[in-house]
């Protein structure tokens, strides 16, 4: 038998511990672990679930990898084109990893209307292109359906929909200036048969989703020629190395670039949530630990007598403070079970009902995503517990400045 822990479970039954002077010391213990680890798992769950958000997001709009002509300069308002006929397309299996690549081809333009106008950029997609992202986002209508005729259906985004007052159904003028040249800009009507909302305003202000066979017209291409290829990944956290492996496969005179290489300042920002959420942990285990040693302390000022004659029974100073230690183990636990109820609840609720909403401008997602895995659950608790625990052991000592003849002379 384990007297040690024999002796704490007798303890923390019987009615006298409930009834204690040390009880509401206790109680607010309890409260502060169970409070803490509800504010560790809402910042891990928010912070990852804003992560992976906005990565999804970025992703849906441009792939993890985009192929292009090395030549490309950005100024220019005309793509340099690529050849569709390439060794990886239309499936990518010289590199591991790969889920599906996509043509696309981009052409900036003007919307105008009889009262406003509005800058945009066409991108131009085929009949390979992965419509689930938008479809998760559409607002009204449907998603365009191209096939080998030439399609002026197109999709727009929320806010273009608001400022140019346009809706589902509804036709207007886009404007392409000529890339030098003093003729008259071309014309195209397009067709709106669908409008999304991904609360991302960086592309929602600007992209329009249309037909590639229109940008390779405007561009004077012929239909093997397009703007480039999106790539799309297992795994995001492989991209770095996917990545550089479709670089080596690629031809020479193309290039690929990354997510994190094409939008720096996004990545930079997310990865401040990194130490933004580990300094909410670090704040609230030692929140937690400081509660929890001043109930020890408690706890062992008030077992003197107790403590005494344990040790005049022979037990030893180590035996007496593991007593107390499972005695702080069953405290931490209570708190970490009720902060653990409390805290999965919350999080349950808002990925259920969505009652937590964030401002798009500063964020990109319209309500605060969240996100954790049952390991992440496992590690905090565990590593919560085993912090406290350790903390715990410096107060313990006292147990061994404890006389046990003065403690029991005046028992």
């Amino acid at each position: 038998m384990n007297f040690e822990l024999f002796i704490a479970t007798r303890l923390t039954k019987s009615k006298e511990y409930k009834n204690s002077i040390s009880s509401p010391i206790i109680k607010i213990a309890i409260s502060a672990i169970a409070l803490g680890l509800v504010m560790m798992l809402v910042s891990i769950a928010t912070g990852i679930g804003l992560q992976r958000k906005i990565r999804e997001k970025v992703a849906g709009f441009n792939g993890h990898v985009v192929i292009s002509n090395f030549d490309n300069n950005q100024s220019k308002t005309t793509q340099q084109p690529i050849s569709s006929v390439q060794d990886f397309y239309p499936e990518f299996t010289a590199v591991n990893g790969v889920k599906h690549i996509q043509v696309f081809a981009t052409r900036p333009g003007i919307i105008r209307t009889e009262s406003d106008f509005e800058g945009i950029v066409l991108k131009g997609v085929g009949t390979d292109y992965d419509w689930s992202f938008f479809k998760e986002y559409l607002v009204s209508g449907t998603v365009p359906v191209y096939n080998d005729k030439t399609s002026s259906d197109v999709l727009i985004s929320q806010l273009i929909s608001d400022r140019m007052q346009l809706k589902v159904g509804d036709t207007f003028d886009t404007f392409f200036v000529k890339e030098n040249s003093n003729t008259l800009p071309s014309r195209r009507v397009f067709n709106v048969v669908g409008v999304y909302d991904s609360g991302f305003e960086e592309f929602d202000k600007s992209l329009l989703i249309g037909d590639i066979k229109q940008v390779q017209r405007l561009n004077k291409w012929n239909a093997n020629q397009v703007g480039g290829f999106e790539v799309f990944i297992d795994d995001f956290n492989q991209i770095d190395t996917t990545s550089k492996e479709i670089y080596q496969t690629i031809d020479a005179t193309l290039d690929s670039r990354n997510l994190f290489e094409q939008y720096p300042q996004i990545f930079e920002w997310l990865q401040l949530f990194d130490g933004n959420i580990a300094i909410i942990i670090i704040i609230m285990v030692v929140v937690a630990g400081i509660n929890m040693i001043t109930a020890l302390l408690v706890l062992i000022l008030e077992r003197t007598q107790l403590i005494g004659v344990l040790k005049t029974l022979g037990a030893n100073s180590w035996s007496v403070r593991k007593i107390f230690l499972y005695n702080a183990s069953y405290i931490i636990g209570r708190g970490l079970l009720i902060g653990n109820v409390i805290g999965l609840l919350l999080l349950f609720l808002q990925y259920q009902f969505e009652w937590i909403t964030l401002d798009p401008q500063n964020y990109y997602v319209h309500v605060a995503p969240v996100y954790i895995t049952v390991y992440q659950i496992v590690l905090l608790n565990v590593g919560t517990l085993l912090l406290c625990l350790l903390m715990m052991l410096i107060p313990s000592i006292i147990i061994t400045k404890i006389n046990p003849s003065k403690s029991v002379k005046f028992s």
